[in-house]
């Protein structure tokens, strides 16, 4: 139910973040400020959020108010709203709802879906709209119902709205509860049906190739190695050439998959992982892999090639992966623990950050005990994870831009640092305090995948850019993607093996 309305104009003030946070200091929800879009002159637009959007188990029906246009009144008045919600509203009002907000909608022309995305992905049983009485109502739907009213009646009015709405939940708010109570091996499964769309080799195929055979292996299924077998068989067969004219670091890192069948047996794939080995560990200066770009994502591609040659038994191969790490660590890791995306990218990307933390989980993972980087790398990582976790986002998301509260809450920088957490807890890396941050990282994951295996707002494809907003207006796709599907399927698959590690490790990871 969309219900508008109509405010009397008065004297007001558009609030302020200072407002807002005085707002959400009050006991009791909504208790985050954060954002949901920037204006053109780049000054956020604020949010009042709670962090209950994708709790399956909350039992509260979920509210959105918002100003339906660019207006003191209407402005002034969803913050009133709120404060009336949280101090004086009945107990049983507050017992039964939900409330988030969004006071004041300054978004660029053409940036409506921004708008639509946050109270989408709020999961609203009700909106209410705000407007001036002389102001055109934006609508959040079709179904708008307009209600005059002054400003001694909001308050009386948004508590009659909320008794009188319909029982139950709304349907967006029932899809989100489904998506996000399915459980990481039925997302796993349905993903690795899916993905790859477009088998070639690059690095993003072979990530849902990789989590396809770790899904057989988990599941005792023969039909999951069967598929990539069937769809890697004209690069194994020698029909495809393995590279083209120009090489590419993609390519070389799509490799990674032979490197997982020679390990399950395959010798025909031994040689085409060793070709991609070999390609990874040239350097076109020290520190600086020959085909990459001198991004994060070269410390994911080039380590996760290497790594796996250092597991198969060639040393030199996992002593060049640490020596790049440390080098690009040392070049786009910030003081505060976050990646800038490249030396001339001055801006924490999502998947940016992402690609440095698979990287670093790539090596850890193989790497000795004994091994005298090791320390260096983990502290690397431990640091790195650190900083991610104070810039999630208040549904659990983390962002196109990490530090950055106005970007959108993207997919696949959420599953790939969701994956490198759950993997740096499980094997002992990081301590306990992290869980709360990965589960509600999962969820928030599985928010984003529909049940015929789509995805929504994936970052498209990104080199690097001289300004953060180049980062902030990157397109963000929803639908069937090769890329979005891989890496949440690898955030299952390792999802699946931290919930069921074995009791002894769970307090062996939680003591370290």
């Amino acid at each position: 139910m969309i219900t508008t309305l109509i405010v009397s104009a008065v004297l007001a003030a558009v609030p302020s973040v200072d407002d807002l946070n005085a707002v959400a200091r009050l006991p009791g929800e909504p208790s985050v400020v954060s954002a949901v879009g920037m204006t053109r002159d780049d000054r956020p637009i604020l949010t009042l959020e709670n962090s209950s959007a994708f709790d399956a188990e909350s039992t509260k029906r979920r509210v959105v108010v918002y100003a339906g246009a660019s207006s003191d009144a209407a402005s002034a008045a969803v913050l009133e709203a709120v404060r009336w919600f949280k101090t004086q509203a009945p107990r049983e009002l507050r017992d039964q709802w939900s409330v988030s907000a969004l006071p004041a909608v300054a978004f660029a022309d053409g940036d409506e879906k921004s708008f639509v995305r946050w109270c989408t992905f709020q999961a609203p049983d009700v909106a209410i709209e705000f407007v001036d009485e002389d102001a055109r109502p934006i609508g959040f739907g079709a179904d708008a119902h307009p209600w005059v009213v002054g400003p001694l009646q909001r308050n009386e009015s948004f508590e009659r709205i909320l008794r009188g709405a319909k029982p139950g939940r709304s349907n967006v708010h029932e899809t989100v509860r489904s998506r996000v109570s399915r459980d990481p091996l039925t997302i796993a499964k349905m993903l690795a049906a899916k993905y790859p769309g477009a088998p070639s080799i690059s690095y993003i195929p072979s990530v849902a190739w990789t989590g396809t055979l770790r899904l057989g292996s988990i599941t005792g299924d023969a039909s999951w190695r069967a598929k990539v077998d069937r769809e890697t068989s004209p690069w194994r067969s020698g029909d495809k050439p393995l590279f083209g004219d120009r090489i590419q670091l993609t390519a070389i890192a799509g490799t990674i998959v032979f490197a997982d069948l020679a390990a399950a047996g395959d010798a025909r794939a031994r040689a085409l992982a060793d070709q991609g080995a070999a390609l990874a560990m040239k350097e076109k200066a020290p520190g600086v892999t020959e085909y990459g770009g001198g991004w994060t994502d070269d410390m994911f591609m080039v380590t996760s090639v290497l790594a796996r040659a250092g597991a198969r038994g060639d040393s030199q191969a996992l002593e060049t992966a640490v020596r790049l790490l440390t080098a690009y660590a040392s070049r786009l890791q910030r003081p505060d623990g976050l990646f800038n995306h490249a030396v001339d990218g001055p801006a924490a990307w999502g998947r940016g950050n992402g690609f440095a933390a698979f990287g670093l989980m790539e090596a850890l993972t193989v790497m000795p005990a004994s091994h005298p980087g090791r320390a260096a790398l983990l502290d690397v990582f431990r640091r790195h994870m650190a900083a991610v976790k104070q810039h999630v986002a208040p549904d659990g998301m983390w962002r196109e831009v990490i530090d950055e509260p106005a970007s959108y809450r993207e997919e696949t920088a959420t599953a790939m640092l969701m994956t490198a957490m759950a993997r740096g807890i499980r094997l002992g890396w990081l301590d306990a305090s992290y869980r709360g941050t990965v589960d509600r990282a999962w969820r928030g994951l599985a928010a984003h995948v529909a049940d015929d295996g789509t995805v929504i707002d994936v970052c498209t494809s990104t080199g690097s850019g001289p300004t953060k907003r180049y980062y902030m207006d990157r397109q963000a796709i929803t639908g069937a993607d090769d890329r979005g599907g891989a890496m949440a399927l690898a955030a299952a698959v390792e999802m699946y093996e931290l919930a069921t590690m074995p009791r002894a490790s769970r307090r062996r990871a939680a003591s370290s």
